[in-house]
């Protein structure tokens, strides 16, 4: 698994470089420092995963997301910040990186590049909490009807959006882990969504421009 590791502080970025190599399974092919550097990093190294600060200088690194995630829809992006902010998780989101987690939890940096090599989409638990509060605020009643959403289907959505696996809903709702991926497909293709990042954009954002 190719790693690469974007992060202003030289130190932290090297410090991540050292704990990730400790795992035989990840080679950390290079280290950058700006936003600037993440896109040629991307470019030159095509990572399975690029682990990637916000706060940079010049270049933040949600611009430099953005401009890679342009190019090439498929990239895999972890963002581990220190910072926790609505507007950062909602334009993270809308971007469709795959995960967001806080620096502050070390030992889940590993099991969430896992995560996200893996298909998966990731939040760190203070984020998921965020992300429950900003669905909560949003109290309008959705008509799921016209998608032709079913009432099984609004449950994996759900699930879905809180960032739960395949095989987490599966376990939750008592179905088989192939028969959530089936819906999960289904649910995309009702409502015209690229991926479950995009799904879990819609959950907290459904009925905001009615």
């Amino acid at each position: 698994m190719k790693i690469a590791i974007v992060d202003d502080d030289t130190l932290v970025a090297l410090s991540l470089k050292t704990i990730l190599e400790t795992d035989e399974e990840i080679t950390v092919v290079g280290l950058g420092s700006s936003g600037e550097e993440a896109v040629l990093l991307y470019e030159r190294e095509k990572p399975d995963v690029l682990l990637m600060d916000i706060r940079m200088d010049k270049m933040t690194g949600l611009k430099a997301a953005e401009r890679i995630l342009f190019k090439d829809s498929h990239a895999k992006i972890l963002f581990l910040t220190t910072f926790s902010d609505d507007e950062y998780i909602i334009k993270a989101l809308q971007l469709g990186v795959k995960g967001y987690i806080l620096k502050q939890d070390y030992e889940g940096i590993l099991p969430a590049i896992k995560a996200v090599y893996g298909g998966q989409t990731v939040f760190g638990k203070d984020i998921v909490g965020k992300i429950s509060g900003l669905m909560n605020d949003n109290s309008a009643p959705f008509d799921y009807k016209r998608y032709k959403i079913s009432e099984k289907e609004q449950e994996i959505i759900e699930g879905v959006a809180l960032g739960l696996s395949n095989k987490e809903i599966s376990e939750k709702l008592f179905l088989s882990e192939g028969t959530v991926r089936n819906y999960v497909s289904a649910i995309l293709e009702k409502m015209d969504l690229r991926d479950r990042t995009q799904l879990a954009v819609f959950y907290y954002r459904k009925g905001e421009e009615e």
